[in-house]
Order: structure tokens, then C-alpha cells, then sequence
């Protein structure tokens, strides 16, 4: 027993130890977002983005509007500001290193089968199947939950999220005009996307 317990202090002091899922960079400053995004940003909830797979240059955008208000959250403004303090270049690395994995919470069949009659108009920003555009920092939208995906497009469409963005001007005069059974559908679509 001794010489086993020898052994491992040697190993761990000379660095060869198995490294556990907190060791990865980012992971323990991670920890806290795990609380509503899941481990390593695999959400389970209905409600709460994937972080996992986001692009770099969106999750900073996010976090940085999140912590000055121009995206208003009152829950979300607090662990903006903390991760800014923690380090959002390494939070957002830690996410977009991780395999994304569809949201666990199945969408309606129907309403995904509608949606997709309805994305063609969507496609001109997130494509054809809802993947973005990393240049354009758009996010992809496939497997996210649909009960977030149908929220953000009320908050566009209501100009509640992000009031004022100019960069966002274009999809919120879209949101306008699609009605809130269509934002369902969409919704509901590209979550179900693989």
C-alpha cells in the first residue's frame, strides 16, 4: 500500500496525473455557469441556451452586452459582470471547446414540421439547416432548446433584447412581421435540427 501511495505522489509531482474534468482551462471558472447552462454548457432546461460549441466572438458579445445593459437581463447582468472579472476569453474558449449536444427536451413534431416550411426566410442569416456564420458572428441555432429559441425571438421581435443594436435592425423588422404561432414553429424546427 505504501509503495502505491509513493508511486502516485510521484506521478502527481511530476505531472502525470489523470486530468479530471475541472482541469481543463476555463472548467473551474466554468462552474458557476453550470448552475442554469449545465456542465461543460450542455443546458438540460427547456429555457436556457447550449453554451457549449458557441462561437468565441459571439459568447463575449453576449457577455459584454449582458454586463453594460444593452442586453437586458436582470438575471444575467450579475454573472456577466463576474465573468468579465473571471476572464471571458477563457469562458469563452472552455464553451466553444466543448461538443455541442442537442438540447435533451424534444419539440413538437408538428410545430418542427411547420417551422421548417417556415426557416427559408431565416436561412439568409443562420443558412439553409440554422448552422450561422462564424464571420459574421451569427450563432447556430441546431439543437438549441426551443423554449429559448422562442423567447429570443419575442424579445427581438418586441425590440426587448438589445434595444437600439443596429446590427440587429434587419432581423427585428423580420420578427415583426412573422406571427408568435410561426416564432413556435421555428422555433421548434431548428431545435429539433441534428
Amino acid at each position: 500500500m505504501n509503495v502505491m501511495l509513493g508511486l502516485l505522489l510521484v506521478l502527481v509531482a511530476a505531472g502525470a496525473a489523470v486530468a479530471g474534468p475541472l482541469d481543463t482551462p476555463g472548467a473551474t471558472k466554468a462552474v458557476t455557469c453550470s448552475a442554469c447552462h449545465g456542465m461543460a454548457g450542455q443546458s438540460p432546461s427547456a429555457t436556457m441556451p447550449i453554451l457549449a460549441g458557441l462561437l468565441p466572438a459571439y459568447f463575449k458579445k453576449a457577455i459584454e452586452d449582458y454586463a453594460t445593459g444593452k442586453r437586458p437581463s436582470p438575471e444575467m447582468e450579475p454573472y456577466a459582470k463576474m465573468v468579465k472579472v473571471l476572464g471571458a476569453d477563457d469562458l469563452a474558449a472552455f464553451f466553444a471547446a466543448q461538443k455541442r449536444e442537442a438540447t435533451p427536451v424534444r419539440a413538437d413534431a408538428a410545430a418542427a414540421e411547420r417551422g421548417k416550411a417556415a426557416a427559408a426566410q431565416c436561412a439568409v442569416c443562420h443558412g439553409p439547416d440554422g448552422r450561422g456564420d462564424p464571420a459574421r458572428t451569427i450563432p447556430d441555432l441546431r439543437g438549441q432548446p426551443a423554449g429559448y429559441l422562442r423567447n429570443q425571438m419575442l424579445l427581438f421581435k418586441t425590440e426587448r433584447r438589445s434595444p437600439g443594436d443596429p446590427t440587429l435592425t434587419a432581423l427585428k423588422a423580420l420578427m415583426k412581421t412573422i406571427p408568435d404561432q410561426t416564432l413556435d414553429d421555428l422555433a421548434a424546427y431548428f431545435s429539433s435540427v441534428r
